[in-house]
């Protein structure tokens, strides 16, 4: 049987969608758990994860600083995301979305981000190496 570019298309947005929701649900499980609201999924906010997650596998680093200088508020401006308010995770190593979001609540700093009150969307990204992005922001 034959599967034409338009259906692959669609199985990979289908694919990505699920993953959205996973990771959405993850997210707001626990601002729930510690009475925080529900976050939306944003793609420019993943597009900017993405991007940097990608970097960082393509030249074999973890930092929040890019190989080229950037920090997220340029990532932020790269995809167009006006924001007031901006907050970015970053883990290594870690196999499943269970385990990252197990490390970034173990860790004051992230678990901080995850939690703010500020924060009104996310998008979480894995690139090659099992690196991982999360960006939390609030548009203006």
């Amino acid at each position: 049987m034959k599967i034409g570019i338009l259906s692959i298309i669609m199985m990979l947005m289908a694919g990505m969608a699920a993953a959205n929701s996973g990771v959405l649900a993850a997210v707001n499980a626990e601002r729930k758990a510690n009475g925080r609201a529900a976050l939306s999924y944003d793609s420019r906010l993943e597009a900017a994860a993405q991007a940097h997650a990608k970097d960082m596998a393509r030249h074999g680093f973890m930092s929040h600083t890019g190989s080229d200088g950037s920090d997220l508020a340029k990532r932020l401006k790269r995809v167009g995301y006006n924001y007031c308010f901006g907050a970015e995770n970053v883990a290594f190593g870690q196999q499943s979305l269970p385990a990252v979001m197990t490390a970034w609540m173990n860790s004051s700093g992230h678990r901080k981000n995850i939690l703010s009150r500020k924060a009104k969307s996310v998008g979480v990204a894995r690139a090659t190496g099992d690196r991982w992005v999360m960006v939390l922001g609030a548009s203006c």
